[in-house]
C-alpha cells in the first residue's frame, strides 16, 4: 500500500512539475511549485475519495476538485481594458488537476498521455502560432504625399509583394493627399513595403500601427 501511494505521489509530482516548467519560464503566476501542488493535492484527493466512498460513492470528493480548482484557475485570469490574460495558466490548473485525478485512480496511461499533449500545446504550440502569425500580420497606414500618382505607385507596390490590401480611402488635405490603407501579410514583405515608403520621395510622411 506504502509503495503505491509512493509511486502515485512521486509520478503525480513529476507531471506537475513537468507542466510547470513552462509557465514557470514564461514567467507566469503559477509555475514550477504551483503545478506541482496541484496535481499532487489532486492525487490526494482522489485517492481519499477513493477510500471514503467504498463501492458506492467513490467520487464524493473527487467530484468538488474541480470546483475547488475553479476557484484558483479564476485567480489566476486578469481583465485589462479589452485584454485578457491568465486564460492559458487557467487551463492548464485545471488539466494538471484532472491529470492527478487520473493518477490518483491508478489510470497511469491516461495521465501519462495527456501530460505528452498536455506539453506538446504548451511547448511547441506557442511556437506555431507565433509562425502563423508572423504569415498574418495586420498594418494600418497613414501615408501623406503631393503628387496623385503615387497612390497608384503604392497599390502597385502592394501587388508586388502580393501582400492584401483593404480600406483604400484617399482625402485632400490642404496641399497634401492622405492614403490610408490596411496591409495584410507576411512580416517581411511588410518591412520590404516600409522600406518602399521610406525610399519615394514623393511621400512625404507615414505612419504604421497595428
Amino acid at each position: 500500500m506504502i509503495y503505491n501511494y509512493s509511486i502515485q505521489l512521486l509520478l503525480a509530482l513529476v507531471v506537475g512539475a513537468l507542466i510547470g516548467l513552462e509557465r514557470e519560464i514564461n514567467g507566469k503566476v503559477a509555475g514550477f511549485r504551483t503545478m506541482a501542488l496541484i496535481c499532487v493535492g489532486s492525487t490526494i484527493l482522489t485517492i481519499i475519495s477513493i477510500q471514503i466512498g467504498g463501492e458506492t460513492s467513490k467520487d464524493r470528493i473527487a467530484a468538488n476538485i474541480l470546483t475547488g480548482i475553479g476557484f484558483i484557475g479564476a485567480g489566476v485570469v486578469f481583465k485589462d481594458g479589452l485584454n485578457v490574460t491568465g486564460i492559458t495558466t487557467a487551463a492548464t490548473i485545471w488539466v494538471t488537476a484532472a491529470l492527478g485525478m487520473c493518477i490518483g485512480c491508478d489510470n497511469y496511461l491516461l495521465a501519462t498521455l495527456g501530460m505528452i499533449l498536455t506539453l506538446i500545446v504548451l511547448f511547441l504550440f506557442d511556437n506555431l502560432l507565433n509562425l502563423i502569425t508572423r504569415q498574418r500580420e495586420h498594418r494600418s497606414y497613414s501615408v501623406y504625399f503631393k503628387k496623385e500618382n503615387i497612390s497608384q505607385s503604392i497599390y502597385n507596390k502592394v501587388a508586388e509583394l502580393g501582400l492584401k490590401c483593404q480600406k483604400k480611402i484617399v482625402t485632400k488635405d490642404d496641399d497634401r493627399i492622405h492614403l490610408s490603407i490596411n496591409v495584410f501579410g507576411s512580416k517581411e514583405k511588410i518591412d520590404e513595403f516600409n522600406h518602399f515608403l521610406l525610399e519615394q520621395d514623393g511621400v512625404k510622411s507615414f505612419n504604421s500601427f497595428l
